[in-house]
């Protein structure tokens, strides 16, 4: 027996088997096909997918063949991939100087017939191949050998689909580790700087209050600007901490919601905070079973918006709440000036203002409606919206249940 020699780049195409982190896998139906059409087709009992490690050839794929393994030294394949672009045949081992006292030869699996074809990667390095084996004397076709190549060729597109995909993983956990860093960077840096501009705002206004008679006009309307950039930007960091609300209070157990209460609520947090509003809530159902911090922000924001951009004297505000077997379906109507359908996705993309002002002369910051959707798209949910324009506007919600 001649053991097989080393190929010259041995340390380098280990390295690179290596990065496919395939071997002592379990097996995979992709490659048990392959091997199953490639001994049909062969006309013998046995085919492999092989890969030769340091100390092995290991079986990624065993048709017709009981070990995973067996001793690098004793590996036919281990001589197929000296040369990486030409099929390997052995027709009778027991003919040949170097394999006919092999003990794959002489014992199990009685190896006789041998044709593999190297497992070559678009750079060049053979990971091991693609073989069939007879434990007769056999001859192997034109014809059969390409396809063997043909298959062969499949088994590396698997291989470097894994390692595509493998990639492609790492990327994307490096991406979400990133998000989520910065996330929590912008949580924390907004929660942080609230507690400063809530005193800027409350000293200014102290100073308003208890120096108005030594101070000029000119000097009153630096503090109330003061106050107002102070308001404004208060306001853009609550926006800011809505947005980024993080996933752990959004996937907290849903809960029962009375309606009834739910509206009594949103009366006196919200409604009655503004004058000549009109809030109806219609649904025949007496609660509902969801998230409830989600569901509280998504229905006080889309609210808000419809009071504060409604054009008409007497606003009017319909909630509307029905479900199926597996969603809510949740319509705030509202009988506002309507959005132009131009702009029917670009006012969910956050700092996104369709209007300077709303109609107190309070400036928007464009995280609203980008919260919203935000929120419902952690939620699994879906929202739209339909609108006829100087006649009502009406956001659709559904929430899975």
């Amino acid at each position: 027996m001649i053991a097989p020699k080393e190929p010259e780049n041995e340390g380098e195409r280990l390295e690179f088997l290596k990065s496919f982190n395939i071997l002592d896998t379990l097996p995979e139906a992709d490659y048990d096909n392959i091997t199953k059409i490639a001994a049909e087709i062969c006309g013998v009992p046995i085919a492999l997918v092989s890969l030769i490690d340091d100390r092995r050839q290991w079986f990624k794929s065993h048709h017709g063949l009981n070990v995973t393994e067996t001793p690098k030294e004793f590996a036919f394949c281990a001589h197929a991939i000296n040369r990486p672009n030409q099929p390997f045949v052995i027709n009778d081992s027991r003919e040949d100087e170097r394999f006919h006292d092999n003990p794959l030869v002489t014992g199990d699996p009685h190896v006789v017939f041998y044709a593999g074809i190297p497992l070559t990667t678009n750079k060049g390095m053979p990971l091991g191949t693609l073989c069939v084996i007879d434990n007769k004397p056999h001859q192997l076709t034109n014809e059969q050998l390409e396809t063997l190549k043909a298959l062969s060729n499949q088994v590396i597109k698997l291989l470097e689909l894994r390692k595509a995909n493998a990639n492609l993983q790492t990327s994307l956990n490096d991406l979400k580790d990133k998000n989520e860093a910065l996330e929590k960077f912008a949580y924390l840096a907004a929660h942080d700087l609230k507690s400063p501009l809530l005193n800027i705002s409350n000293l200014a206004q102290i100073i308003k209050q208890d120096y108005k008679l030594d101070i000029d006009d000119a000097g009153l309307n630096m503090l109330e600007l003061i106050i107002k950039s102070s308001e404004d930007l208060t306001s853009l960091v609550d926006g800011l901490l809505s947005y980024n609300t993080r996933d752990s209070i959004l996937n907290k157990e849903k809960e029962a919601i009375s309606l009834k209460e739910f509206e009594s609520d949103l009366q006196d947090n919200i409604i009655k905070h503004y004058k000549e509003v009109n809030f109806t809530l219609n649904s025949s159902l007496s609660e509902i079973e969801v998230n409830k911090y989600g569901f509280n922000q998504i229905i006080r924001e889309l609210v808000n918006n419809a009071i504060r951009y409604n054009d008409k004297n007497q606003v009017n505000i319909t909630l509307n709440i029905c479900e199926t077997a597996s969603h809510y379906r949740i319509l705030v109507q509202d009988n506002g000036p309507g959005i132009h359908e131009n702009y029917h996705e670009k006012i969910f993309n956050v700092f996104y203002k369709l209007n300077k002002y709303d109609k107190f002369g309070r400036t928007g910051n464009g995280i609203g409606l980008a919260t919203v959707k935000n929120i419902i798209k952690k939620l699994q949910g879906e929202i739209h919206v339909n609108s006829i324009l100087n006649k009502q506007t009406t956001f659709s919600v559904i929430l899975k249940k």
